[in-house]
């Protein structure tokens, strides 16, 4: 038996830019990303016989990789070439879809390194984090950008640039444990309890790409900012340029901002927030919030009856938890 646990995510700063329209053409993005205790365990187990079990918000019985439903589940069982004899659960701690904290990526990269250790081969975190883009990516069709995979994959905070080969450059920010601490101290997640699907608003966004340049460009630029503000422990620099960000993502495309989300935000920064943004492509989710520790209580109360969600920021990225008979 080999379980995995495998991170959530927030992302920072410089979303958008990790799309290849933008990247390829125009000299690299870059975005600031970071993994948060919330996780998706994958358990897999031999099984006596040869047929196949996945067990999910519904549970599979079939006899062929190739009738496996969950498409992630079944491209993972392909990519590691585990094709029978096997039984795969998944149980996450933020179950629903459209959260905007990069669950699907999470579940893939956390597969990979599950069904990977049942056949007794170890892969290092950017390998699984490619091969996760190009199940999700290339495979399926279901994401276009590849920061959720590598952040999972390597978890902490991480600057990561797209280079126009495709190629991605991680750089984990050197925070200390103690300002790992004093950056959760600094953030608020509260759920929207709006749900959606990214790729709708991602590829509405790819297809603007030309448009929205200006945009993009002060994105990236961002992106190197909150970096350097988060690396100095400077926290009110720091949301501000998340409010700054936030300005530009909503201008992107349509639907990644709602009436019902600008009343919350609005009402976040006057019960004493710095800045914040909607978690992942928008349109939903959670909404994250920087504040001073000491105005937690009162954005909480002007938030309600959204839920907060306490988080704080994971150093490790996907890992083996169980190697079992």
């Amino acid at each position: 038996m080999i379980i995995t646990q495998t991170p959530l995510r927030i992302g920072l700063a410089g979303g958008g830019t990790d799309l290849p329209s933008y990247y390829r053409a125009h000299g690299g993005g870059a975005v600031v990303n970071a993994a948060i205790d919330k996780y998706i365990h994958v358990l897999v187990n031999s099984k006596f016989d040869r047929s196949i079990r996945v067990a999910y918000s519904k549970t599979e019985n079939v006899d062929r990789v190739g009738e496996v439903q969950h498409a992630l589940v079944r491209e993972a069982l392909t990519a590691t070439g585990v094709d029978t004899g096997v039984e795969v659960h998944t149980i996450a701690d933020i179950p629903s879809e459209g959260t905007g904290l990069g669950s699907s990526s999470t579940l893939t990269v956390g597969l990979l390194n599950a069904l990977y250790a049942h056949r007794g081969v170890l892969k290092d975190a950017r390998e699984l984090a490619e091969e996760a883009c190009r199940i999700e990516i290339d495979r399926l069709g279901g994401t276009l950008g590849k920061q959720d995979q590598y952040i999972a994959a390597l978890g902490g905070v991480q600057l990561l640039e797209f280079r126009p080969d495709d190629t991605v450059r991680s750089t984990p920010l050197p925070l200390s444990t103690a300002d790992r601490e004093r950056l959760g101290d600094h953030l608020g997640l509260f759920y929207t309890g709006i749900t959606r699907s990214a790729q709708g608003i991602l590829t509405s966004q790819d297809r603007r790409t030309a448009t929205n340049l200006p945009n993009l460009e002060a994105m990236r630029d961002l992106a190197y900012a909150t970096a350097r503000a988060l690396t100095a422990g400077r926290w009110e620099e720091f949301g501000r340029l998340l409010d700054e960000g936030w300005r530009l993502k909503k201008e992107l495309s349509p639907g990644i901002t709602t009436p019902e989300i600008d009343r919350a935000y609005a009402a976040a920064k006057s019960a004493g927030a710095w800045g914040g943004k909607i978690t992942g492509a928008g349109g939903g989710g959670f909404l994250l919030v920087i504040h001073p520790p000491e105005q937690s209580h009162q954005i909480a109360r002007a938030l309600e009856p959204m839920r907060r969600l306490p988080i704080r920021i994971d150093p490790a990225g996907s890992r083996i938890l169980f190697v079992g008979r």
